[in-house]
């Protein structure tokens, strides 16, 4: 199927992880997934033994990386924190951990943010393979995840990630779900279900697996969900102050000129305020899968569909231009027009994954995994067809993992990736091209008794070709990472690692040359780009100390020719020119989370939450990067007992006056969130129904890493409800 629908493709590439798959078993929650699994559900409700589960071994289950606690961090959102934290896109679901942000675009299209970097540099991944849509190419195409049916997520840090691809240079996310069974089912059927219903955006959810044996060695697993979601209710006004100024400014000017109409348009676009105009979304999934159980080999595979259509809040006084990079070209106005924009998006995604058993010789086993994917995606104008992006894409990974012998352990891994692109209409701005990636990489882990020392390493070669722009480029890099730590008695582990990391420019940087209204910019690449690369050092404590888990880490990264997107203050076509340009560029961050246990017995445990994060990033002439989150900080309190489970926090998030040109700053916010999970089943979590209140002052926030921050801004107060259950 994949070389009929690819003839280009390198057959002999390809060949390895799909003749693998033969014998194979699950690649991404694997890693002995059954076991961890199994053990998991032996663990205590104890609310702190869960955090420390996260906190002093990480629990990674992306292939290759399972016994990564050097060269990688994680934060693990599962089980309630998952139901508390669910959200229309992955983006938003991850807000609440250190070093994480979202892109924010609108409520149907929000991509994390990972200590400061987007897009190009962070993997969204399924099971440990790659997403395969074009959500990396720009922030209103939204993630083709549906975080609804999610088992777990997990949010990877450290040079380490690089495995995962160059793309992973600011860190992954990794998304558990159950579409691939992982384990045989000793029961006659298992469902599990998920509903949800809020205020803020009149939301109504639901989504449901099922699970069930075919004989002892067989497991079919079925799954869909459906969201809807109206325009979202805000505090205040829809637009900042300064871009509120600004479109009354023009209104003055227009109604002296005469041009009473548009005059009278201005002001209530300036005047929006309770509601986020053109923000509502609607979003069904389905999935069918199987996996095949001998020994300690099996082979799986699924077929699913995801289905969105949702609005693109326009900037005002810039007409049907929506957009990414609202924010850097507030001033410069645009062509007025009444007419919405909405993204009608589907995927077709197949998946295989598989492990092949290979006894005690020094290899342990063959772990594999390939995911496809038919990608289209339509921006409507209102009922006129705008732009058609049509991407098929491939993802196949082996890795080779080793028995641990006498202290050493490791694996060996090949990667392949292929993506066909093509975009039609008057404003597709990247010419149709192909990319083809093939990798190397291994990771080592040695027990040296006072210390650990770990190395990974990944050789990447990436081919971008558009015939008919006429441009061919290969691109060989190279990605290292080198680790060292030490763990004390109770638990608690120092460590550092240092990194060399190089990233290929992608084909929308290169090739770029046309109005891009989702950037309400006129894009150009530079087809000369060169390789970027960042050294790294990273320090971090993570694990148990007394009455409480740590987590922190300081990470500095120092890049060459960072690539990045600059204005020349030219016009085309009535929107300003932007450029990709490269410049040495410097990286510092802080990020920890400390859970404290007050008070703990068998019948009531009461706890403190504390997380933060910091970053600055700056070019080499000492200018601020575009979109770096400011400080954020949370705290909360949290109570557990057999059938209740009580949160409340405060989250702050400061303000940002270190701007880039053209780029707006936002200023401070706080929001105070309370939650309270009741379990009606003592001793059984099979059902949890949840009560949430967010934003309860409902105090006006936007997202400093959004591009569209200056004209939608968060949710307003929010009353939400929400059940799930297990059986």
């Amino acid at each position: 199927m994949a070389a009929a629908r690819f003839p280009e493709m390198n057959r002999s590439i390809l060949a390895l992880p799909l003749l693998s798959l033969a014998f194979a078993q699950p690649a991404a929650a694997q890693d002995d997934t059954a076991d961890k699994a199994a053990e998991a559900e032996k663990v205590s409700d104890d609310f702190h033994d869960r955090r420390y589960d996260r906190f002093g071994e990480l629990v990674v289950t992306a292939i290759g990386v399972t016994q990564l606690d050097v060269l990688a961090g994680t934060s693990v959102v599962e089980g309630i924190e998952l139901q508390r934290s669910l959200d229309t896109q992955i983006g938003e679901v991850l807000v609440d951990l250190p070093g994480v942000s979202a892109t924010s675009f609108s409520p149907g299209a929000s991509r994390p943010v990972l200590r400061g970097f987007q897009g190009e540099r962070v993997r969204v991944l399924v099971d440990g393979i790659g997403s395969i849509d074009v959500s990396n190419t720009s922030v209103d195409h939204a993630t083709t995840i549906d975080p609804l049916t999610a088992e777990s997520i997990e949010v990877l840090r450290g040079s380490a990630v690089l495995l995962y691809g160059s793309q992973a240079i600011g860190g992954a996310v990794n998304v558990i779900d159950k579409r691939i069974p992982q384990r045989k089912l000793n029961e006659a059927f298992h469902v599990d279900a998920t509903a949800s219903a809020d205020t803020a955006y009149n939301l109504l959810e639901g989504g449901a697996s099922l699970d069930f044996p075919l004989g002892s060695r067989f497991v079919l697993h079925l799954d869909g969900s459906y969201r809807d979601t109206d325009d979202a209710d805000i505090a205040g006004f829809a637009i900042s102050p300064l871009l509120r100024a600004d479109l009354l400014a023009e209104a003055d000017e227009e109604q002296a000129e005469g041009e009473f109409e548009e005059a009278e348009e201005l002001r209530e676009a300036a005047g929006q305020r309770g509601f986020l105009p053109n923000s509502a979304t609607r979003t069904w999934t389905t999935n069918a899968g199987f996996a095949f159980f001998e020994g300690d080999s099996n082979l799986g595979a699924s077929i699913g569909i995801y289905d969105t259509n949702y609005g693109v809040p326009t900037r005002p006084g810039a007409g049907h231009h929506h957009g990414e990079e609202g924010d850097e070209v507030e001033e410069a106005g645009g062509e007025e027009g009444e007419e919405t924009v909405s993204i009608d998006l589907r995927q077709f995604r197949a998946d295989l994954r598989g492990q092949l058993a290979l006894g005690d010789g020094f290899f342990k086993s063959l772990k594999t995994r390939v995911g496809f994917s038919d990608y289209t995606h339509t921006e409507f104008e209102g009922d006129e067809v705008g732009t058609v992006f049509d991407v098929q894409g491939l993802e196949a990974r082996a890795v080779l993992e080793q028995n641990p012998r006498g202290g050493w352990y490791g694996s060996l891994g090949t990667q392949y990736y292929f993506r066909d692109f093509d975009a039609n209409g008057a404003e597709a701005y990247v010419p149709k091209n192909r990319t083809e990636q093939f990798a190397l990489f291994a990771l080592q882990e040695i027990d040296l008794g006072a210390v650990e020392l770990e190395a990974a390493g990944r050789w990447e070669t990436t081919d971008v070709e558009s015939q008919v722009a006429g441009f061919r480029r290969s691109f060989d890099t190279f990605s290292g990472a080198l680790g060292l730590s030490h763990e004390t008695s109770d638990g608690l582990r120092f460590g550092i690692n240092a990194s060399r990391a190089e990233r290929a420019p992608s084909a929308e940087e290169l090739l770029s040359n046309g109005p891009h209204i989702a950037t309400q910019a006129f894009e150009i690449g530079d087809p000369d780009l060169s390789p970027e690369s960042a050294l790294g050092v990273e320090a971090f404590i993570r694990g148990r100390a007394g009455p409480a888990s740590v987590s922190v880490a300081v990470y500095r990264n120092w890049f060459d020719d960072y690539v990045f997107l600059t204005a020349t203050g030219g016009e085309e076509d009535d929107l300003p020119i932007f450029v990709y340009g490269q410049s040495d560029a410097d990286w510092f961050g802080i990020e920890g989370q400390i859970y404290y246990t007050i008070f703990d017995n068998s019948d009531l445990t009461i706890a403190a939450d504390l997380r933060g994060d910091y970053i600055k990033a700056e070019l080499a002439d000492g200018s601020p990067i575009p979109r770096i989150p400011p400080l954020s900080l949370l705290g909360a309190l949290e109570a557990q007992t057999s059938r209740f489970d009580g949160r409340i926090e405060v989250q702050y998030n400061d303000g940002q006056d270190r701007v880039a040109a053209f780029e707006t700053p936002t200023k401070s916010f706080t929001f105070v969130n309370a939650s309270l999970a009741w379990k009606p089943f003592i001793g059984d979590d099979n059902l949890t129904v949840l009560f949430q209140a967010d934003n309860i002052f409902d105090v006006e926030g936007r997202r400093h890493a959004s591009f569209t921050k200056d004209y939608v801004p968060l949710a307003g107060r929010n009353f939400k409800v929400s059940l799930r259950a297990s059986f």
